[in-house]
């Protein structure tokens, strides 16, 4: 009786692998080998890294209880700043990374005062800010797309095109990004304070931990892994375009979500968002494999996305009774 127990807590506990090796099995057959093929693998492995490293943002804005909406303009203005400053100004790459990457960092920090110290709802602070600087990406080049610079900085491919072995860099990048959230989440304090954050604001803030200053690193940390996601997508494409973000904040949000991290706060883990992004990223290289319709795509994410929320609901409902 103990072993059926114990079988159940694992199928429970790694449901969302299962749910990702069916997926993997079902694309397989239909695409006739197609879709475990060695290039395709590396493909997806291309397609998730930027939204795989923006979801380790992402993860901690949520478990928090938190959103942030943001982040396809942060990835589109540090694409736009970074292409700008090398082909306009003739700006170091790195120099012109590091400036992308402080801009994003300080977007984050932005929208950690309107949340903590303004008191504005994430929602509404995270789509102000991400208006505005989808605008500014604009205004930036009035519109017009930025390319030339892969010839001129050939160090840009290594974020995206360049391989360690048949690994490509950018999933490499991803790892780590896991990684360090990972450990933020589970081996030091600040994780530790993002739980209890999300658990019970206002018992966090009467057992003595600083919210509004956990509100800001939170939201910094997510504008930080936006732009670094911003810089691989950069190098990906090699063109900088001012719609290159848009819409990705929702791919996002569905990868942290269906990896288990509760949108009311407090719950989640990093290994389950690596298989939500895996999720994610082979249910969209799978239909494309399948010719599956774009509009159908978007139905299709709509729904997963609306079952996650739901199933993440119905459970806190359960336990609240």
């Amino acid at each position: 009786m103990e072993k059926k127990v114990n079988v159940k807590n694992l199928i429970k506990t790694n449901a969302i692998w299962l749910v990702f090796i069916v997926e993997v099995l079902i694309f397989a057959i239909f695409s006739k080998g197609k879709f475990i093929s060695g290039s395709n693998i590396v493909n997806i492995l291309r397609q998730i890294s930027y939204y795989g490293i923006a979801s380790v943002g992402m993860t901690f804005v949520i478990l928090i209880a938190g959103i942030d909406l943001s982040i396809g303009s942060i990835i589109t203005l540090v694409n736009m700043i970074c292409a700008y400053m090398m082909v306009n100004m003739g700006i170091n790459i790195w120099i012109a990374i590091l400036a992308s990457l402080i801009v994003a960092v300080l977007i984050g920090l932005l929208n950690g005062f309107m949340v903590a110290t303004v008191h504005m709802p994430a929602l509404i602070a995270t789509f102000a800010s991400q208006t505005v600087f989808e605008g500014l990406a604009f205004l930036l080049t009035n519109g017009r797309p930025v390319s030339g610079f892969t010839k001129t900085y050939p160090a840009i491919n290594f974020f995206a095109r360049w391989t360690l072995g048949p690994i490509p860099w950018c999933a490499i990048i991803m790892a780590i990004c896991f990684a360090v959230g990972s450990f933020i989440l589970n081996r030091s304090y600040f994780g530790r304070y993002f739980y209890a954050i999300g658990g019970n604001e206002e018992a966090s803030e009467l057992s003595g931990i600083l919210v509004n200053k956990m509100k800001y690193l939170i939201y910094a940390l997510s504008g930080f892994f936006a732009g670094l996601a911003g810089i691989v997508l950069l190098s990906r494409s090699g063109s900088a375009q001012t719609t290159v973000g848009k819409g990705l904040e929702f791919d996002v949000i569905t990868c942290v979500v269906l990896g288990g991290v509760s949108v009311n706060g407090g719950v989640g883990r990093i290994s389950g968002v690596v298989a939500g992004v895996l999720i994610i990223g082979s249910l969209t290289n799978g239909m494309i494999l399948l010719n599956v319709s774009e509009y159908i795509q978007m139905v299709i994410k709509g729904l997963v996305l609306a079952a996650a929320v739901g199933l993440d609901c119905m459970s806190n409902k359960r336990k609240t009774n």
